[in-house]
Formats: structure tokens, sequence, C-alpha cells
């Protein structure tokens, strides 16, 4: 059998803003003989991280991009298997975290299966990038927002669709719900949200972001689907629904209006929630 004499690494390029890659990211990509690099990765990224390198590696475009034709994931595994075998240093580079709606479960056991090694490089997952554009955090207890849950209004071809009422339900208690690749249905998203969250909930939209065409609008749940059309905001773009994204003096106001903590219960902590 055939042994990769180097490991294959998955490496999150981040949200979009070179300056955003992490010191590992910047190194293995250095290091690289072929990167195989998805439709949402731009070039500013990959000319920051090669800048100067006395041997530039191999690039390969290999999108994926939810909505748009892409590449089979079959053949991206493949060719991942027969690079690393024939002894190059293979990266496969993606927006954002590899971990995070980026079918690395699905490559790490190719992988795997072949007998190569695989190493993870997380990146800035471009959900937690766009909370930060738009001055905002997942969590907040000033909105009583304890916890975040992460979704894709994209479910991809032969796998079930989210289970909209369970989240909406869950969203209710006061979670962060960050949205990825839903602006191709957020009519229908919303019409599902709606049977358990107020059409006044606060929603913050960011296109691209960190990227200099960056674009964040806020609206409300009742509002999204028209803002998004009078807006022209297209995809790619991340939705962040939840009290967390109204006003900072909206913030202020409904943590002064929480009852103070009886004495007994200061410094417990919260019942663990489950999804």
């Amino acid at each position: 059998m055939t042994i990769a004499p180097h490991p294959v690494h998955l490496v999150g390029a981040g949200p979009g803003d070179p300056e955003l890659l992490t010191l590992k990211a910047l190194r293995v990509l250095r290091q690289a003989s072929v990167i195989l690099v998805d439709d949402l990765v731009g070039d500013e990224v990959l000319q920051a991280a090669l800048a100067d390198v006395a041997a530039p590696p191999r690039i390969v475009r290999v999108g994926k991009r939810g909505g748009c034709a892409s590449t089979p994931q079959d053949f991206i595994e493949k060719l991942m298997v027969r690079e690393a075998l024939a002894g190059e240093r293979v990266v496969r580079l993606k927006g954002g975290d590899p971990l995070v709606f980026g079918r690395a479960g699905e490559e790490i056991a190719a992988l795997r299966a072949a007998g190569v090694e695989v190493v993870i490089v997380n990146g800035i997952t471009s959900g937690l990038a766009a909370a930060g554009s738009a001055g905002i955090g997942w969590t907040d207890r000033r909105a009583g927002a304890q916890g975040v849950l992460l979704v894709t209004g994209h479910a991809g071809q032969g796998c079930e669709e989210p289970d909209w009422d369970a989240i909406a339900r869950v969203a209710a208690g006061g979670v962060t719900l960050v949205v990825y690749m839903g602006v191709a249905r957020v009519e229908a998203i919303v019409d599902q949200l709606r049977t358990a969250l107020p059409a006044g909930l606060p929603v913050a939209i960011v296109r691209r972001a960190s990227a200099v065409d960056e674009v964040v609008a806020r609206t409300t749940l009742g509002g999204l689907v028209d803002t998004i059309r009078s807006r022209r905001i297209g995809s790619p773009a991340i939705l962040v629904i939840g009290r967390v994204a109204g006003s900072a003096a909206e913030l202020v106001r409904q943590h002064e209006q929480q009852p103070m903590a009886h004495p007994t219960n200061v410094g417990k902590m919260p019942a663990a929630l489950t999804i």
C-alpha cells in the first residue's frame, strides 16, 4: 500500500480579510505544493499568503457554493488522495472554518480511508465575523442570550431541511440564531420562524463579512424579506437573528428591566440547554 509522505491540511481561510488568516494557516499555505481552493476564497487571500514564495504552489479551483454549479465532492476527495499519494504537500483551502458547513467530515473520512493523515487548521467562521462586522455579540447577558445556534439555510441535495419549527422554539428562549446560506430561501425560512418568533425580533444581515465590499443591514424578522430585496443583498450572506441584533440602547433597557438575582441563586450555573 502506498503511504503519503505528508498529511493533507484542511485549512480555514477565514471570512475574507487576508489579515484574519491565522499564523498556522499562513505557514501551511506557504509550504504547500498543491492548493485546492473553494469558490468563496478570494484571490486577495492567496495573493497575501503566497507573496514572495520561492516555489509557488499549483492552484486548483474546486468551486463549492450552495445553489450554484459546483465541483463534485467525490472528485475533490479523489483528487486530494491522488495528489497526497503522489508525494505532494496538499492543502484544501476553504472559506471560513473547514468544520462549519464545509463538508470536512466527508473529506477526513475519505483521506483516512486511503491511509492519508489529515491535519485541521481552523479559521474564523463567517458567522462570527458577521457578528463582529455588525458590532454585536453572539451572546449578551443584557439580551438574555446565553447561547447560539448555527444552522444552514441550504440543506443540500439528498438532505432533509432543518426543523425550523424546533429552531424557532429554541430561539424564542433567547438563543441567537445564525443562519448561513439562507438568502436564497429567506421567504420560506421567515415564514417558518414566525411560528414562534415575533415580527419585531431584530436581525442583522451581513454580506461578505470583513471583505472590502462588505454590506451590513439591520432590520426585523418581519421586514427581513423586503430588506434583502430592496437592498439587493445576495449570497454569500449571514443572518444574525435575535435580541443581540437590536440597538445598544434597547439592550440596556432590557437589562435594566430584568429582576435582580436572589442572593441564594448568585453563583449558580444555569441548566444546560439541549437541542
